[in-house]
């Protein structure tokens, strides 16, 4: 019988749906409602030392809709990191952990360049219990000044520094999460893994205008009428997602084994988590399915994800994580395979003529002897 249970990092998952860093994880209740609902794991809103510094506006969503059903496809947000103390983070934290012992909690964890309150940080959140961390270096908008998130996650000489900084500290899995704002995502992903990160999550938001105001000529979601480019989510992202979660795939084979992918980006449906593990994702995050859907979401996607197991007969996770990768091959490649079968097709065809001709005199001879001997 199929089971959606895996072991990622030595970490037990019930099912590999995991809450993404993002609204849903944004304080102990939400995470705890998640939990109830059956998410294999959460990753609560990132944090970071200093809370004092952030300051969210209003508003700060804008959406993409489909004209004839005005279903979301696309979702910008100019959300920043949590803006809630630390402190308060580390006490509910530990409450979570006290209510619900046997979930995996993991802390989003994002700071300045300086290493002093990156290991205070790590080592504070470790005291409370949290299971994993995932590193932000990927959050595309906000704090840029202070070179944090995606500034940092696009230099991957700053990518394998700071993810050396924790690993001299952290006692749990630490996975690295990637900014898609990038030409080669594998980059920074392989010096995340140099240094010694026990896996990857990939993708954050895609850096985006989301459109303009034709009547205002205001950029959208407008505030006090200015707006920044903000991070695109939602399904259109899905096909990027899936290409990057690939590339990082291709490039840990054989080298980085013992390592690990939680694929993000536009997965709804237990179909989308299908195609991010056949890519070699371990576990799949969801942030804005969840805010469209509701927690509630997890049960349809894990009956769906355990009916495509059943009809190929996998009975775990791994038994087809990285299936489709050998499929990806190049364009000259392709060109030499597509010749080569019109090549044996043809000769099939030509065969078969041959061998319906050579049919038909072999059926005159017979019909002509059967004449002579009836006469």
């Amino acid at each position: 019988m199929a089971t959606l249970e895996t072991t990622v990092n030595g970490l037990k998952f019930k099912n590999p749906f995991i809450i993404g860093s993002g609204p849903p994880g944004t304080n102990a209740n939400v995470i705890r409602k998640a939990f109830d609902e059956g998410w294999g794991g959460v990753v609560a809103k990132t944090i970071s030392m200093d809370a004092s510094k952030v300051t969210n506006v209003a508003p700060r969503y804008a959406r993409m809709r489909a004209q004839d059903s005005k279903e979301v496809f696309g979702w910008e947000n100019i959300e920043l990191i949590s803006d809630r103390p630390f402190e308060t983070w580390l006490e509910e934290f530990d409450a979570i952990k006290q209510s619900h012992p046997d979930e995996i909690l993991i802390a989003s964890v994002m700071e300045e360049y300086t290493k002093e309150r990156w290991l205070e940080m790590i080592e504070r959140c470790q005291e409370v219990g949290v299971d994993a961390f995932e590193l932000n270096f990927s959050c595309p908008h906000g704090l840029p000044e202070r070179k944090m998130g995606a500034a940092m996650g696009e230099n991957p000489n700053i990518v394998e520094e700071v993810t050396r900084w924790v690993m001299e500290v952290a006692k749990i899995p630490v996975w690295a999460k990637m900014t898609p704002n990038i030409t080669h995502i594998a980059d920074p992903g392989e010096r995340a893994l140099i240094a010694g990160a026990d896996g990857l999550a990939a993708i954050n938001t895609i850096l985006s205008v989301m459109g303009v105001d034709l009547e205002t000529l205001r950029p959208q979601p407008t505030v006090e009428g200015y707006s920044v480019p903000g991070g695109y989510s939602c399904k259109a992202v899905r096909p990027i997602a899936l290409r990057m979660v690939m590339e990082l795939a291709r490039m840990m084979h054989g080298k980085y084994d013992n390592q690990t992918i939680s694929g993000i980006g536009g997965i709804e449906t237990g179909d989308d988590a299908a195609q991010f593990i056949l890519l070699g994702s371990h576990t799949v995050q969801v942030c804005t399915g969840v805010m469209i859907h509701g927690y509630g979401m997890v049960k349809e996607m894990s009956e769906s994800l355990l009916a495509f197991m059943e009809k190929h007969n996998f009975e775990t996770i791994d038994d087809f994580r990285g299936a489709s990768l050998p499929y990806f091959s190049t364009h000259a490649d392709l060109v030499e395979r597509q010749t080569k079968a019109k090549a044996e097709a043809k000769a099939r065809r030509e065969g078969m003529v041959q061998k319906d001709a050579q049919w038909s005199g072999d059926d005159f001879v017979a019909q002509s002897d059967k004449l002579v001997s009836n006469d």
